[in-house]
Order: structure tokens, then sequence, then C-alpha cells
């Protein structure tokens, strides 16, 4: 029989798991597939460090919610103890980044302390899955890629491509899966933000083309993911389900971090 000890012990990790697990499937891919496809293109230790100290802070969003938002006094106070867990271990990676890296990648940071406080804004007040919200949280992670290649030592440009890739893939993937659900629920559609933001992406993948800092794939992957969109958005089809779409959109995240990833790390 198990032990009052172990008991206790699968309660506490039980609740832990509660008061800390993302519930939001897309979560998930917005926040882990910037960190690897960041990783893949340009390892570094100091990445490593940095990556950990974002993969705690995706963590730390629940208990940081529940803490300061709660209604509960019981449930504020069960997540501080993960709340000050989560923010030893992003403190130790940020200092690991700074440690194997320097400070003159730190204004690459810049761009996701904005983001990631505009999420923080709307996540306090409930407002967590709002169009704003969930479009600023994609940001803040899809800008971190150009900080993992500052502390790889690669050059301004190309960091500002790595990262603008992502937000390519990221943002108007939002804004599709958005569109999508929206419309098969109501019937309204509301297409322009997400076409808008692929044409963008997509003509931006151009540039950083013809400026030398970004490989002909990468073109070329955000120029199916913009069909994509047009696919869903516009091609007459029955409407789409939460999960079908859950689950395009995994492997086209998988394809797109993979691919693009691999052919840019010679740079």
């Amino acid at each position: 029989m198990p032990t009052v000890a172990a008991v206790n012990t699968n309660r506490t990790l039980a609740r832990w798991h509660e008061l800390v697990w993302p519930r939001e499937h897309g979560s998930w891919s917005l926040a882990l597939e910037p960190l690897a496809f960041g990783l893949l293109a340009a390892p570094s230790a100091a990445g490593a460090c940095l990556a950990a100290a974002a993969v705690a802070g995706f963590f730390a969003r629940r208990p940081l919610r529940t803490a300061l938002g709660d209604a509960l006094t019981e449930r504020r106070a069960e997540a501080v103890a993960p709340l000050v867990v989560l923010g030893a271990v992003a403190a130790a990676g940020f200092a690991g980044a700074v440690a194997f890296g320097g400070t003159g990648w730190l204004v690459w940071l810049a761009p996701t302390l904005v983001a990631g406080a505009a999420f923080l804004h709307f996540d306090l007040r409930f407002e967590g899955r709002a169009e704003a919200a969930e479009v600023a949280g994609a940001a803040a992670f899809g800008c971190l890629p150009a900080a993992l290649a500052a502390l790889a030592g690669w050059s301004p440009a190309a960091s500002f491509a790595l990262a603008f890739m992502m937000l390519g893939r990221a943002v108007p993937t939002v804004l599709t899966v958005r569109a999508a659900l929206r419309a098969a629920r109501t019937g309204a559609r509301r297409n322009g933000p997400a076409l808008g933001a692929a044409a963008l992406a997509l003509a931006g993948s151009v540039v950083c083309r013809r400026a030398g800092v970004a490989p002909a794939i990468a073109v070329a992957a955000l120029a199916v993911l913009g069909v994509r969109s047009f696919a869903l958005l516009v091609w007459p089809a029955p409407p789409w389900r939460a999960r079908t779409l859950g689950t395009i959109e995994a492997v086209l995240g998988v394809a797109f971090i993979t691919a693009v990833a691999l052919a840019w790390r010679p740079n």
C-alpha cells in the first residue's frame, strides 16, 4: 500500500499540475515552436539557458494569474510555491544566458518584453483568449529567435530575419485559426487581418531573401502557409473543427521549424 508520504506527494504533484499546466492546446505551439526554431537554427549554451528561462515563464503564467487575481484566498496561497520555483528557474536560466553570452544580446529582448507585457495585461484580466492577447502572446515568443541568434553570434540582420520568419509563421496562424473557427461557429467572416498578415509575412520574407539574410526555403514555407490561410478562409469548404485545425497546424509547425531552421543553420 502507498505510504502517507507517497500519497501526499502525489496529491501535491496533481495540485501543481492543475495550477501550472496550460489548458490551451494552441499555446504550446505558440511558445515552444519559436524556441525549437531558434535553437535548431542557432544552437548555443547561452541560447539553451534563455530557452529554459522562457519555458519557465510560459509555465508561470497560470500560477501568476491565480496568485494575483483569483477570488479564493486558498487558491492564491497554493499558487505561490510553484510561482517561486518557476521564477527561480527563469532567473537561473537568464543568469546562465548572461554568463555564457554576455549582455550585448539583451536589446533583442525588448520586443518580447513589450509584447509579453501586453499579453499579461489581458491575461490578468482573464482575457487571455481575446484576439489582441493571443497575437501579443504569439509575438512575444516569436521574437525570441532573434535573441537566440544573437547569443549564437549571428549578425543583427540575420538575427532580425530569423525572428521575422518565426513571426511570419506565428501571427498569421493565430489570426487564421481564429477566423476559421469563428466562421465555423457563427458564420461571420473576418478574413482581412489573417490574409493581410500572411501577405505581409510573405513580402517581408522576399525582402530578407533578396538581402541575403534568409534562405529560399523560408520564402517557400511562408508561401505554403499563405496558401493554407487562403484555403481555410476563402476556399469553399465545410466548417472546420478545432481539433482538425490543431492537427493541421501541429504538422505544419513541425515541418516549418525543421525545414527552415536546418536550411538556415549553416549561416
